[in-house]
């Protein structure tokens, strides 16, 4: 497990991991542990939107996908 520190919403290093709050995100080997300076931080991250393959962004991307000047992933 992957772990971090910096609170990914004050941009600040939680120095107290041992009462910090945290999420994990994903499993295994690759999963993430992200510690929050507080409460308040760990709740306005977990409320920021996942992109999905339904997302807006997701659609303007399918939308250009095959024009001559965005080039080929394959």
């Amino acid at each position: 497990m992957r772990i971090s520190t910096l609170d990914p919403i004050s941009m600040n290093d939680v120095t107290d991991i041992d009462n910090a709050p945290f999420v994990i995100e994903g499993d295994g080997p690759n999963a993430l542990k992200i510690y929050f300076e507080n409460e308040a931080n760990k709740a306005e991250y977990l409320d920021i939107p996942l992109h999905t393959a339904n997302s807006t962004l997701s659609a303007a991307y399918a939308r250009v996908a095959d024009s001559d000047i965005t080039g080929t992933i394959n």
